[in-house]
């Protein structure tokens, strides 16, 4: 199989399997975290725990955000969580985050996964999973571009040549095109803010039963918000239609 051939392979099987390979290296971080006995006393810039990790999970909030800015004034029908229906897009989106670079919400993603990998306060795992996540999304943004350019050919080459991948040009900033749909990001983000929750409680859990370490009542009740959020969202969608139009 050609190189080419072989790169869109695996990442449209890498597209369809995103919400779930991430788990191997969350899996990891986990025994890091609860096998160092000396994250209580150490971490990387120097600050006491509390702070440190308030810090985590600030870059984690950051990624929300990206993802929140991305997915807000993105066209309907793209930027979607879909999986394994594959890839999809109604139109190119240009404007917004998408005029600085193309990839906003794998850039989202990195984020929000690094803050929560930066609870092992190990530099090598840290470095480690960074070189894995470019590896990892490398494929998938193959994937998504082959799919767009087979979709709108001249048109996203033409975006593509003037627009980086990941690296922000801010001088392209173009004003968002559309307005900002709130309804669109409590559909589509619902489960992200859970997931950010409870991968941090599992930690604290995990530690707890390992290490003794007390489970801090900030992520007892983050965990209880996102459920709630998250339960609120599920049962609107089912009951109601007031989240089915975007705008």
């Amino acid at each position: 199989m050609a190189l080419r051939n072989e790169f869109k392979t695996q990442g449209d099987f890498l597209f369809k399997n995103r919400s779930y390979i991430p788990i191997i290296a969350v899996l990891v971080a986990l025994y890091i975290y609860t096998t160092d006995k000396n994250i209580k006393e150490f971490n990387l810039i120097g600050l006491d725990v509390y702070s440190f990790e308030i810090m985590c999970f600030l870059v984690c909030l950051l990624g929300l955000l990206i993802r929140v800015l991305a997915v807000g004034y993105s066209s309907d029908n793209t930027s979607g969580r879909n999986t394994t229906v594959g890839q999809k897009a109604d139109s190119i989106n240009r404007t917004g985050l998408y005029s600085l670079f193309r990839h906003p919400l794998y850039i989202g993603n990195y984020f929000m996964w690094i803050g929560i990998a930066a609870f092992t306060q190990n530099f090598w795992f840290l470095l480690a999973f960074t070189f894995w996540y470019m590896l990892y999304y490398e494929r998938i943004m193959y994937a998504e571009e082959e799919f767009l350019i087979s979709t709108y050919g001249q048109d996203y080459l033409d975006f593509s040549a003037n627009t980086p991948a990941v690296l922000p040009r801010f001088k392209n900033w173009t004003k968002p095109a559309n307005s900002f749909s709130f309804i669109k990001i409590i559909r589509q983000e619902k489960t992200g803010i859970l997931n950010l929750f409870l991968v941090i409680f599992i930690f604290k859990l995990a530690r707890f039963l390992f290490t003794d370490d007390p489970i801090e009542m900030r992520w007892i009740y983050g965990l209880g918000i996102g459920v709630i959020w998250y339960l609120i969202v599920k049962v609107l969608q089912k009951t109601t239609k007031v989240l089915e139009f975007d705008r």
